[in-house]
């Protein structure tokens, strides 16, 4: 897609601090961190959220959920835990209409998300 962010991150057009790759999945440290680990996990193919999941695959949405338990192992959240969010439409604050998780960790987090 021409004018998503995270297209162009994926095509190397905008600078990322890359925390995981495969062939499916690009995960890469959030700019603006709301925990000590913020990473984004999105898939490499443009799909606008997850209420336009129906427009990637089963192995594509798959690979997304595999690399936010990466990413996690990666970053030494899985003993203490980690949280996985994703953000749909904007009364949710979906800011960049791709899909993305965000995967929060690294220190103790409040229950109140609202």
């Amino acid at each position: 897609m021409n004018n998503c962010l995270f297209c162009k991150i994926i095509a190397g057009d905008i600078p990322s601090t890359k925390v995981y790759e495969d062939e499916k999945v690009y995960a890469f440290r959030d700019i603006n961190p709301q925990a000590p680990t913020h990473v984004l996990v999105i898939p490499k193919q443009h799909v606008t959220g997850m209420s336009g999941i129906d427009e990637a695959d089963d192995a594509t949405l798959a690979a997304c959920l595999r690399a936010c338990k990466k990413v996690a192992e990666l970053e030494g959240l899985t003993e203490n835990g980690f949280r996985v969010v994703s953000n749909c439409g904007d009364h949710a604050c979906q800011s960049v209409h791709h899909l993305h998780f965000h995967v929060l960790g690294g220190h103790q987090l409040t229950e109140n998300m609202a």
